[in-house]
């Protein structure tokens, strides 16, 4: 056993050298791994994003050959694989952190596999030694998984000379260099403030090896989005529905606080609201068809067709 400041990391044998005119096959070991399991639910769960899904692929692929090679007694340096995932909310970047801890585990480089989710409010005190053990308890609970840190220009305030996130970016630092064989760390955020981030904090940046980008959807992807929601919710957009929808969305993602899937999450959640008023105002018997069914007057009583101008404030922060 080894043990380190955040706790005990079982030692795990090497597998016997390989002679250097063996062969290994890479179809088997790929299969045995796992890798394809959580790049198919990946595909399964998430829209479009082939940018992100193709990276995501090719560090799964050259961690494998990276096994394959130490078989051989090739002594690689552990790979650094903190990651930086840029881009608007809804995005897919949570999900894609928590296949992105499985899939690590599958390929023995994270003990446990798990994610832990922070943001400022869980690392940084409020007071003068407040913020140290606050970011030793995340990191503690993160350790053998990826520790995903949303917003995490927001642990930097340049502004504020008696902030104490300088300190929890310090301990970030530290452990991202002397644990990074059992803690992965993936800071998360708006591209042009995360560039402005690690342009203050250039230790940050040198840790930091993957770079991924997540575009926002396409207006068809999100209608993809949401035929998918819908049905995991049981419910069907009837033909007529499925074209105002897509209006909605023409209008929607133009205007203020427009947040990708989640907006599309939050739109159905508000068809289904006027979906059951409207049918407790009808008389008469219902069935499934009409239970599950969501139709125009469903959708256009939303503030964005009432103002297609303004901002649909039922989304506001």
């Amino acid at each position: 056993m080894t043990r380190s400041a955040f706790g005990v990391r079982p030692v795990e044998l090497e597998p016997e050298l390989l002679e250097p005119d063996a062969v290994v096959d890479l179809a088997a070991a790929r299969r045995d791994s796992g890798i394809d399991e959580v790049l198919s639910r990946l595909d399964t769960e998430l829209v479009g994003l082939e940018p992100v899904k193709t990276r995501i692929g090719e560090i799964a692929a050259l961690l494998l050959v990276d096994r394959m090679r130490a078989r051989f007694g090739i002594d690689a340096v552990q790979p650094t694989l903190h990651m930086c995932f840029t881009g608007n909310p809804g995005t897919g970047k949570t999900t894609v952190a928590l296949r992105m801890a499985d899939l690590l585990h599958r390929l023995g480089y994270l003990r446990r596999g798990h994610l832990v989710s922070a943001t400022r409010d869980d690392l940084v005190g409020e007071y003068v030694g407040h913020t140290a053990p606050k970011t030793k308890e995340v990191i503690k609970r993160a350790m053998g998984g990826v520790l995903f840190i949303d917003e995490a220009y927001y642990l930097y305030k340049a502004h504020n000379e008696r902030d104490y996130g300088s300190e929890a970016i310090e301990i970030l630092l530290q452990v991202m260099e002397n644990n990074r064989d059992d803690l992965v760390v993936i800071l998360a955020g708006y591209a042009d403030k995360m560039d402005q981030f690690f342009s203050a904090n250039p230790g940050m940046q040198s840790r930091v090896a993957h770079h991924i980008t997540f575009p926002d959807y396409t207006a068809g992807e999100l209608s993809q989005i949401a035929a998918l929601m819908s049905a995991g919710m049981g419910y069907r957009f009837s033909e007529q529905a499925e074209t105002v929808f897509a209006e909605y969305l023409r209008r929607r993602v133009d205007q203020p606080w427009f947040a990708n899937a989640r907006s599309v999450r939050n739109a159905l959640e508000r068809a289904r609201l006027r979906h059951a008023r409207r049918l407790l105002a009808r008389p008469g018997m219902v069935g499934l068809a009409e239970l599950s069914t969501i139709e125009p007057a469903d959708l256009l009583g939303s503030r964005v067709f009432r103002a297609p101008d303004g901002p649909d404030s039922e989304e506001t922060p």
